[in-house]
């Protein structure tokens, strides 16, 4: 007999107890169906890969839900347990199907694997150029003693597993054609202990060092991105301008043609120095030019006239330019390839990588980005060097998902950076930043207050603390 025809029998055999053993056990998959949920949004369609008898599929609650288990008990159990979702027997590493899921999700079935590597060139055949694929795994530190609770009869018995490193998976999918978005490390303390559990689990899990001892260590990538054409996307550029006359022409001229076409949408702001005249009196002597002008109305705020400027635009590209034009309006071109490329699917700029003009950032201004890059990279496992630079780059496709699942955070940022920032680290879209020369202002002074801003971004750390990082 080969070690899959064993491991078929050995999953048969514990297929009836599958229930006693998830009872025993039930913290344990709680904390996996919360980490997993955290990522797949209700109503997604999911492929599960080992699905067993389908229960993490299930309380992900998918608009289109498959299981695919070597086990064919496994699979029976799964048809009557859940009705309304598919159930097929068949081996990871030869997936009878073909079609595309939005999400596709591997949860502890890497030890089972004879070839992990042909398990992943698999999935390239239920994934479409936007789909998350989601690996579960145990932690190779917990092997002594998740070994002794199998002896104790407290954890399900199994067969020897591959005990890969996050290391080791991210090289495998890199040769199976996938890219890493993001890795992290979940689940401390996998029993119920009252109060102690959601303190390791929650907070304690997720601080330097001891994250790395944690037991489930989870991977979110995507396939290797396909490049589009970049004359075949037409692009919106949302100015929001408020007290920025000077400003104005100056953007229009600098702001290149890109893509099959691009739309300059600027969101005026209530001015007070003859901005919404200008940006009119403009329009009028460019008429070459693709120029709107949009009222902010009641609205307050940046993140407000990001929004609406979004809802108004037209383009296959959505791109953010700040109207002070301290970021140059010719850089633009850099980001739509970025995009296009496929290497980034939300790109921003960082102001922080080349020397700045003498006046660009006020000292203390620096500092606060230093601090609040170094937080939103811990909090949003991907990079951020500079969180706080208006130009920020994304697919329409992609603000829309954004805009839908808006109300896990709310409405809660009047500058636009941070509402599109966690949106898109929600998503586990691909993240990339493109460092730009950041100038000094040649017209009005900043609009920003250095110490009250400051206070709101604290609490917007508070708030991913909460909503992102803790949960």
């Amino acid at each position: 007999m080969t070690r899959k025809d064993v491991l078929r029998e050995l999953l048969d055999a514990q297929a009836p107890e599958s229930d006693r053993w998830r009872r025993k056990n039930r913290y344990y998959y709680e904390e996996v169906e919360r980490i997993v949920r955290f990522h797949v949004p209700r109503g997604a369609s999911v492929l599960e890969v080992g699905c067993g008898t389908g229960d993490l599929l299930a309380a992900l609650a998918p608009s289109r839900g498959v299981g695919i288990d070597i086990s064919p008990k496994a699979v029976e159990f799964a048809r009557s347990k859940h009705p309304g979702l598919t159930f097929l027997a068949g081996d990871a590493e030869d997936i009878p199907l073909s079609e595309p899921f939005d999400y596709v999700l591997l949860s502890d079935l890497i030890g089972y694997l004879d070839d992990v590597q042909r398990a992943f060139e698999q999935l390239n055949r239920v994934c479409h150029p936007r789909t998350r694929v989601i690996l579960t795994y145990f932690n190779y530190l917990w092997e002594p003693v998740l070994r002794a609770g199998e002896r104790l009869g407290i954890k399900r018995p199994q067969p020897d597993q591959n005990w890969l490193s996050l290391a080791d998976l991210q090289n495998l999918l890199s040769l199976a054609g996938f890219q890493t978005v993001s890795m992290g490390y979940k689940v401390l303390l996998p029993v119920r202990v009252p109060l102690l559990s959601s303190l390791c689990n929650r907070m304690l899990a997720n601080l330097p060092l001891l994250r790395k001892l944690c037991l489930v260590e989870i991977i979110i990538a995507r396939p290797a991105p396909v490049p589009v054409p970049e004359e075949t996307l037409s692009c919106s550029v949302v100015v929001p301008a408020r007290n920025e006359r000077g400003n104005i022409e100056n953007a229009v001229r600098r702001i290149p043609p890109m893509g099959r076409h691009t739309e300059i949408i600027f969101v005026e702001g209530n001015s007070r120095d003859g901005t919404a005249e200008e940006i009119e009196r403009v329009i009028a002597a460019y008429p070459e030019r693709d120029v709107k002008l949009l009222r902010q109305g009641s609205g307050v705020g940046k993140g407000d006239a990001v929004r609406k400027g979004f809802t108004a635009a037209t383009g296959d590209v959505l791109m953010i330019l700040d109207a002070d034009l301290t970021v140059p309006p010719e850089e633009l071109p850099k980001f739509l390839k970025a995009l296009s490329s496929g290497r980034g699917e939300f790109v921003h700029g960082s102001r922080l990588v080349y020397p700045m003009e003498k006046q660009a950032m006020r000292f203390l201004n620096t500092l606060g980005n230093k601090f609040f890059s170094l937080a939103f990279t811990w909090l949003l496992d991907q990079r951020f060097k500079d969180t706080l630079c208006g130009t920020k780059v994304l697919y329409r496709r992609d603000y829309e998902r954004i805009a839908a699942g808006r109300d896990y955070f709310g409405e809660f940022d009047p500058f636009g950076d941070f509402d599109l920032i966690f949106g898109a680290a929600k998503l586990d879209v691909k993240i990339l930043e493109i460092p730009i020369r950041y100038r000094e202002r040649t017209y009005g002074t900043t609009q920003i207050s250095r110490f009250r801003h400051g206070w709101l971004l604290l609490r917007m750390c508070l708030f991913a603390l909460r909503r992102i990082k803790f949960v």
